[in-house]
């Protein structure tokens, strides 16, 4: 059994459950009622100035998952105008009661003109570190507790304040498997594959190099791309009207968008889902344990984003092997196998290339054991998520 919870905070209601510190709740969200203080903030990825901050933050409630979690990624949702931006953190009680420090897990802002959203580094303690976009517990510790501290960030003198829609952290405790020896039991979406739009990565080779190093590394990008496409929405011609000639140009604009100046990668999972709910969706990071569960989501009508990794000769149809790649679960055959919209198929540069059907026993073994079936769910408000399991990790 794969311990995966999931808990967030997005309605005013919900919001009023943690303490507020100079924030308050909207309907909008969270933002910031008066700042408690301020901040003198160096950006290291920009010009070597110092800038001087008001903030104000909320801390979460403590949440206890049920389980000794070894891993945590946050997820969020935000706006961040005039040069504004959130930091998240989080700390838990350890299964000894003591109490960890604030692991800082993203300081993130919409665009990366006046402030460059970044991980926050390698920080590590006798509990844990944090590992890029999530917290990791040292050997043989685990937390039992956690919570979450969002810091809203101006600057000091503007009235331009981010605003907050939804937080929240995906909590995991994953035994350690090698290999799943039987595909899980059909979810019922046998014959059900969703018109998601198909982008290769591959045809952004050698763009803007110095955001992941051009399209070779876009899996990530351009998968949430195909998302925002999917349901209609995602930057406007005018929003990337900076992009040079090319076709596809919305997922040289979500590289940009996505990445991440710390990791030096698009990669960043929370940054991505961040980055849809810019569009007007919701978007959170999770795991699921099987593709039975991803059945449940495309029975609902809801593509998801997958993170797997696998030699050319383990996943037949491939073409190429990769030690980490993200993908678009569309669907499944008659038969039960994933139906995917693959952005580095074969890495051949075209869109016609991309949809691709994998065994799902094959498919399983290169995202579960590798990922613990790490997911990105991106989805407008209006379409509600599947029924959750009794253990909710959506």
């Amino acid at each position: 059994m794969r311990n995966v919870a999931y808990t967030s905070w997005s309605r005013p209601a919900t919001f009023r459950d943690g303490t507020a510190h100079g924030t308050t709740v909207t309907d909008d969200g969270l933002g910031m009622a008066a700042p408690v203080g301020v901040r003198d903030y160096i950006d290291p990825h920009g010009d070597g100035s110092r800038r001087s901050y008001d903030y104000a933050r909320w801390v979460s409630p403590e949440v206890r998952s049920g389980f000794g979690l070894s891993e945590l990624v946050a997820s969020w949702s935000a706006t961040t105008p005039g040069g504004s931006w959130v930091e998240v953190e989080m700390r838990g009680l350890a299964d000894d009661d003591t109490t960890s420090r604030w692991y800082v897990l993203a300081r993130w802002a919409e665009r990366d003109t006046d402030f460059h959203r970044a991980s926050a580094g390698s920080q590590r303690d006798e509990l844990g570190r944090v590992a890029i976009d999530m917290f990791r517990a040292a050997e043989g510790r685990s937390l039992v507790t956690w919570q979450l501290r969002v810091t809203l960030l101006r600057p000091t003198g503007s009235d331009l304040s981010p605003t907050v829609r939804a937080v929240g952290a995906m909590a995991s405790e994953l035994p350690g498997i090698e290999r799943i020896t039987q595909a899980s039991p059909s979810g019922g979406a046998e014959g059900i594959v969703l018109d998601v739009p198909a982008y290769s990565q591959e045809k952004h080779v050698g763009h803007y190099p110095q955001w992941d190093g051009g399209g070779e590394a876009w899996c990530s990008p351009t998968s949430t791309s195909m998302l925002l496409r999917y349901w209609g929405t995602g930057p406007t011609p005018e929003d990337y009207a900076w992009v040079e000639p090319g076709e596809d140009k919305w997922v040289d604009h979500a590289a940009r968008g996505t990445f991440d100046y710390a990791y030096d990668g698009a990669g960043n999972w929370p940054f991505n889902t961040a980055y849809a709910a810019r569009y007007g969706l919701d978007g959170f990071v999770t795991r699921l344990r099987s593709l039975t569960e991803a059945e449940q989501f495309v029975k609902a009508g809801i593509p998801l984003v997958a993170s797997v990794s696998f030699e050319e000769s383990t996943l037949d149809g491939a073409g190429y092997s990769t030690n980490g790649h993200l993908l678009v679960i569309v669907g499944f055959d008659e038969g039960g196998d994933v139906v995917v919209n693959d952005p580095a198929s074969h890495r051949i540069p075209s869109n016609d290339a991309v949809r691709v059907t994998y065994d799902r026993e094959q498919f399983e073994n290169a995202w579960l054991p590798y990922s613990g079936g790490l997911t990105y769910v991106i989805h407008p408000s209006s379409v509600p998520l599947p029924p959750a399991p009794e253990q909710a990790n959506w």
